[in-house]
């Protein structure tokens, strides 16, 4: 299976206790499903996985495949920094009817490449639907190399890659040696453009969780090898793409859609809510990119 297109990264909604928030996760879905993004990941870096329990992960991932009714691919977040976690917590959602899982490398504690050819293989072996691999070295402390991918691709279970170093070059390496069947998806908005227009198949995005109709464009326009208009409807989006990085993701876009009245004000320690000081700088960069905020 190769997926493709506007992808979201779901942000988990929660309550003000922290709670997850199960009529917002119903009505997140619905606005996404409407404004045509074409796949949802649930329980991944944006979704606060770290600080999601396993029965909370298994709920989010159980009740989105229920909302979803298979009208788009629903991707598992299973990674962690332990391979027999990342095997309990797959193993365990294998039987849902997701259309993959989305796996992390290994965090903070730094495996070697052979480490992590080790780990992401025991997992693609362990189950029945396929792998993404995950490449975000900013927050891992680690870099899934090109070699390594194109190793791991070999692999029948092990499908593609969000890569989210913004390294623009690997996108033709990686098609070269790891074949049109694997999925080349950005996990970097703001070069994800680029990344598609070079030929990678599609974004997995954090600014589609208030922008999905506008990733979408981008998306079909950069398929389709229409430059002009992926690169205009990019350039509106900026300074959204960048803004929504002021502080540690998932904190400016989950206060992006308290605006909306998409979520409540609910996350999780150790993060917090967006600092006053951001704030004006935030909801400026949405209505540059045409997003109607009500400022009072």
């Amino acid at each position: 299976m190769v997926f493709t297109g506007s992808i979201v990264a779901l942000v988990t909604p929660m309550d003000s206790s922290g709670a997850v928030d199960e009529s917002r996760l119903e009505g997140l879905i619905n606005f996404h499903l409407e404004a045509g993004t074409e796949a949802f990941v649930i329980a991944g870096t944006t979704g606060e996985s770290a600080t999601l329990s396993k029965d909370e992960h298994i709920f989010l991932i159980q009740r989105a495949c229920e909302l979803v009714d298979s009208r788009v691919p629903v991707i598992a977040g299973t990674g962690s920094n332990s391979t027999s976690q990342t095997l309990d917590l797959s193993i365990a959602v294998d039987s849902l009817p997701i259309s993959g899982f989305l796996v992390v490398t290994p965090y903070y504690n730094k495996p070697t490449q052979r480490g992590m050819i080790e780990h992401f293989s025991v997992v693609a072996d362990s189950v029945e639907k396929p792998v993404l691999l995950y490449n975000v070295p900013g927050r891992t402390g680690v870099d899934l190399l090109p070699d390594t991918v194109t190793k791991l691709s070999a692999h029948d279970n092990i499908v593609g890659i969000k890569e989210a170093t913004g390294d623009l070059k690997r996108v033709q390496s990686l098609r070269n040696t790891c074949g049109s069947d694997f999925s080349l998806l950005s996990g970097d908005d703001i070069t994800a453009c680029d990344f598609m227009l070079r030929g990678g198949d599609g974004v997995i995005s954090v600014t589609a969780n208030v922008a999905p109709q506008a990733m979408r464009l981008i998306c079909d326009a950069a398929r389709s090898g229409n430059h002009a208009d992926a690169e205009m409807a990019d350039e509106q989006l900026r300074s959204l793409h960048d803004t929504l990085f002021i502080e540690s993701n998932p904190i400016p876009v989950k206060w992006a859609m308290m605006q909306l009245k998409l979520v409540g004000d609910g996350i999780r320690l150790p993060l917090t809510t967006l600092n006053e000081e951001h704030h004006n700088i935030l909801i400026e960069s949405m209505v540059q990119a045409g997003i109607e905020v009500n400022k009072n």
